[in-house]
């Protein structure tokens, strides 16, 4: 399915200018003021981009909130890249990080109408509620959870849970969202909004106006998924082979993080780490903004990045890999269906799969005319002029006060609190959490957690969906007509399955 396609499916000829959330109205509408908060590396991303898809009228601020996980300016200037005329010059000069109070304090001084709280879990949860307390008269408060957020999270919901509206990007995620919450005691308050950079998009050119070559098979790395380093080293193998089995192509493993950077899921075996050194030269390690790789891209392999929405929305062919299985810890449930899932023999023989009609509107290609986000928005900041904006309760039902706010502050921003209260709680708050540790610890050998549920892994050629002679010009056409011998390099298919880790 090409760019164009989407462009039908997801629209019907309406603008993609980038502000698709715009409101019409016969009449100027009144100036709306809105401030976003981010930290890590996709928070930063993410919020970024739904901001630039704000209506016309809305004023555009973006401040970086000082955390341990603080995206760097050079993941800043990745992440910002193809933002709207309000805020495009964040590309070159991003703002410099300032502490939570320091923040806090300024939208006391001047509250904004709205701020999108796009922060990780804890630290959203942090900033949500003082904002609550200190700040008067306080702005309309919109959260979210970057890229792919299915199956929904009970920790998402849980952080955010006295944000007012809370984002999401397709409409199977906002069913999931609205059942979780309530059968957790909290009031669904979801709306929707097209991934932000996940739209169609014209053909690449370089600075000198020319066409950009399309020579690269771009795997998006995620630093949690897969989790087991034995698994993200046969992942690197795999590429290694894709390239020596196709010299015409750069084998890309794109990465969102150089070393020393954080990224907002912990990674304990960097995928840099993981390349042998006889890999072919064609084989490369490197990082910038996704848009940039998906120029140049034929294909995009990932396991369940987010990225290869973007390269769909574009008309790229990719592959999600389901070697390790299909399941909730691998974010890839949402892929079946969709006509991407595949396997290494696919990724090796250059066989790839491109989006199938049917799965689009529920997962991610709605019409842009069924967001509702901005006008949700619209309709609270005008209960805010009114004095009518509602505070909603806390998911978190723990006591403690004062020394409680202090150690939940210290657990989200660690170092960066230095406050005296902060210490403390941390003197009292650590031994409580190591012996916590030590049940849970107990209880998984009295009581060992539950094998996660997989799906058997599926591959193109079951699928019959596979687009792997136009992505590679014809090179894979020989290994799908043959169904695709594995390599001895591949290995087998037997791993060690762990729980996901979630930054909620």
């Amino acid at each position: 399915m090409t760019g164009g396609d989407l462009d039908a499916t997801g629209g019907g000829g309406e603008s993609r200018d980038g502000r698709e959330a715009r409101l019409p109205s016969d009449a100027l509408p009144r100036v709306r003021r809105a401030v976003g908060l981010v930290d890590t590396d996709s928070f930063a991303k993410w919020g970024a981009h739904l901001l630039a898809t704000a209506p016309a009228h809305w004023e555009l601020e973006l401040l970086t909130v000082a955390t341990p996980r603080s995206a760097s300016r050079a993941q800043l200037r990745s992440a910002f890249r193809g933002l709207d005329d309000r805020l495009a010059h964040l590309a070159a000069a991003p703002p410099e990080a300032l502490e939570v109070d320091a923040i806090v304090e300024r939208l006391r001084q001047d509250p904004p109408d709205a701020v999108l709280v796009s922060l990780i879990g804890p630290v959203a949860e942090l900033v949500i509620e003082e904002v609550h307390r200190r700040v008067p008269r306080r702005p309309v408060l919109v959260t979210g959870l970057p890229g792919i957020s299915y199956p929904a999270k009970w920790k998402g919901v849980f952080f955010r849970a006295r944000a007012d509206l809370f984002v999401l990007h397709s409409h199977r995620e906002v069913r999931a969202y609205e059942e979780l919450a309530t059968e957790g005691g909290v009031e669904p308050h979801f709306a929707l909004a097209t991934l932000p950079f996940a739209r169609p998009s014209g053909a690449a050119a370089s600075r000198d106006g020319a066409a950009i070559v399309r020579d690269s098979v771009v795997f998006a790395a995620q630093p949690s998924v897969p989790a087991e380093r034995a698994e993200r080293e046969r992942v690197v193998g795999w590429l290694a082979e894709t390239a020596r089995r196709h010299p015409e192509w750069r084998v890309v493993i794109k990465v969102r993080a150089a070393a020393g950077e954080h990224q907002t899921h912990r990674e304990q075996d960097p995928y840099p780490d993981l390349v042998p050194a006889d890999a072919p030269a064609n084989l490369m390690v490197e990082s910038g903004p996704m848009s940039a790789h998906l120029d140049r891209a034929v294909a995009l392999v990932t396991i369940s990045s987010t990225a290869v929405l973007e390269a769909a929305a574009r008309g790229i062919p990719a592959l999600t890999l389901t070697d390790f299985g299909i399941g909730r810890h691998l974010i890839n449930e949402v892929f079946v269906g969709s006509g991407l899932e595949g396997d290494a023999v696919d990724l090796v023989d250059g066989r790839f799969g491109t989006v199938r009609a049917e799965w689009m509107h529920d997962n991610h290609f709605h019409p842009y005319s069924e967001n509702d986000w901005a006008e949700r928005t619209e309709r609270l900041m005008a209960s805010r002029d009114a004095g009518v904006l509602r505070d909603r309760p806390a998911a978190r039902r723990s006591r403690g006060g004062v020394l409680r706010r202090a150690w939940e502050r210290k657990n989200a921003l660690g170092p960066d609190d230095r406050s005296v209260l902060g210490a403390v709680a941390l003197v009292i708050g650590a031994p409580v959490r190591a012996l916590k540790r030590v049940v849970r610890q107990v209880r998984r050998v009295v009581r060992p957690a539950e094998v996660p549920v997989l799906l058997a892994p599926t591959s193109q050629r079951v699928s019959g969906s596979a687009s792997g002679g136009a992505a590679s010009g014809g090179a894979a056409s020989g290994g799908a007509a043959s169904g695709g011998g594995r390599s001895d390099r591949l290995g087998d298919r037997e791993e060690q399955l762990v729980p996901g880790r979630d930054a909620g």
